[in-house]
């Protein structure tokens, strides 16, 4: 300001120019002031200059890529739904499996009940029949004495008809069939939760997994009539509940293969033969010779229930008129009643078609190593190490005690002698 006003008392003579000069610098000086950016180092200048550009970059580019990962995502959703048909499908067959499993269940329940309340019932009705014609035997004539015989008879009749109801379905039989039937449906159901955890299945995996289900449902049915199993066959089958391999397989040529390929080798394909030797020539046959004998004592029992209870019926009808008649109607009851308590209290039915089972477990075991072992192609076979392991644990052994049984197998077999082991420790 100083410098101004000296300015104009040099010039007075140019004071029109001066006024206009001093607005036209008033305005200059009244401009806003502009706030100022102090960096102490260029450097740190550069590098917030650099941080701005790159985090507006960063902005425009999150934008910019987020409508193309809708789409992806939406073509990723609609590429998984068309590719997982077979995994909707198991999910589907692992339901019907569940509803089976309880299915099987109530009806085993109820069929274990069936045995024991027509076990107590007849043996009842079968022992107050004696009763009454001992009774009988021991009352002159008149009408005491027909009331009696009438009573012993018709109830000596309907044990002998029950009998023959429960001898023909067999409950226990029937309830042991459930539970096994039940037991299988659950490795089924925990077969295919497996599969779904460890890999995404195929149409393949869906096929198999119905076969076996519906082969399940055809080796245990649940409906009595028309598609009952037959309680008496003229000789003892094992069970078979999974699918037959479709055509025959040939025998994979092992000889030229040198190392491991897929946890296969030549000494692991000879043990898993010598551990078939084992099981049909020891295991399967000893539950084959055990379920004959069961068969035959469930036939001669079943036969004679009904039968003396049948006789006991006669003999109650000519009480009084003989006394052989009264000993031969109490002596028929009673034996009745002990060979009724026997055949449906001891469950020879259940152990009948407990022996079944064990013999179809080993059959099966043989399938599915004989199925394993006839695909040429190692890479589609299961891991050896792997197979190994699962056979040793169906066997109840360890891995060692598999190898030493089909060591000791081989041996036996140069020998020209039978093997004294049993292949399986479970039962």
């Amino acid at each position: 300001m100083a410098s101004l006003q000296t300015s104009s008392l040099l010039f007075p003579a140019s004071s029109t120019l001066s006024c206009s000069s001093r607005r036209m610098i008033n305005a200059a000086i009244h401009v806003p002031k502009v706030p100022r950016l102090r960096f102490t180092n260029p450097k740190t200048a550069t590098k917030l200059v650099l941080e701005g550009l790159q985090l507006s970059d960063g902005i425009s580019n999150t934008y910019q890529v987020a409508q193309p990962k809708h789409q992806e995502s939406s073509n990723h959703i609609h590429s998984t739904t068309t590719t997982s048909t077979a995994t909707i499908q198991l999910y589907a067959i692992v339901e019907e499996v569940a509803d089976r499993i309880e299915m099987h269940i109530n009806v085993g329940e109820q069929r274990n009940n069936w045995n024991i309340l027509l076990l107590n019932s007849i043996n009842m009705i079968t022992l107050t029949a004696s009763v009454m014609a001992g009774i009988a035997g021991t009352v002159g004539d008149g009408t005491p004495i027909l009331a009696l015989k009438l009573s012993s008879a018709l109830l000596f009749t309907a044990a002998s008809g029950m009998l023959l109801i429960m001898n023909k379905i067999q409950p226990s039989q029937l309830a042991e069939e459930q539970r096994n039937a039940t037991r299988l449906f659950k490795q089924i159901q925990t077969q295919i939760h497996t599969l779904l955890a460890l890999r995404e299945p195929t149409e393949q995996d869906v096929k198999e997994t119905m076969e076996k289900v519906l082969a399940l449902d055809k080796a245990y049915p649940l409906p009595l009539l028309g598609a009952m199993l037959e309680k008496y066959p003229k000789k003892f089958e094992a069970a078979a509940w999974w699918p037959k391999s479709h055509g025959v397989q040939k025998p994979s040529e092992t000889k030229s293969r040198m190392g491991k390929t897929n946890g296969w080798s030549e000494d692991l394909e000879d043990e898993m033969r010598e551990i078939i030797s084992v099981v049909k020539s020891k295991d399967f046959e000893d539950y084959e010779r055990l379920g004959n004998i069961a068969l035959k004592i469930n036939k001669v029992l079943a036969i004679s229930g009904p039968l003396l209870t049948g006789v006991a019926a006669v003999g109650s009808a000519f009480v009084g008129h003989n006394d052989i008649a009264a000993i031969a109607a109490v002596a028929a009851g009673s034996l009745s009643t002990a060979v009724n308590a026997f055949q449906h209290g001891a469950q020879v039915g259940m152990v009948f078609e407990m022996y079944r089972y064990c013999a179809g477990f080993f059959n099966k075991l043989e399938d599915t190593i004989e199925a394993t072992l006839g695909e040429q192609d190692l890479e589609k076979r299961e891991n050896g190490e792997l197979f190994e392991m699962k056979i040793a644990m169906q066997l109840g052994r360890n891995l060692p005690q598999l190898r030493e049984l089909a060591s000791k197998s081989a041996s036996c077999r140069r020998n020209g002698t039978v093997v004294d082991e049993m292949g399986s420790r479970l039962f």
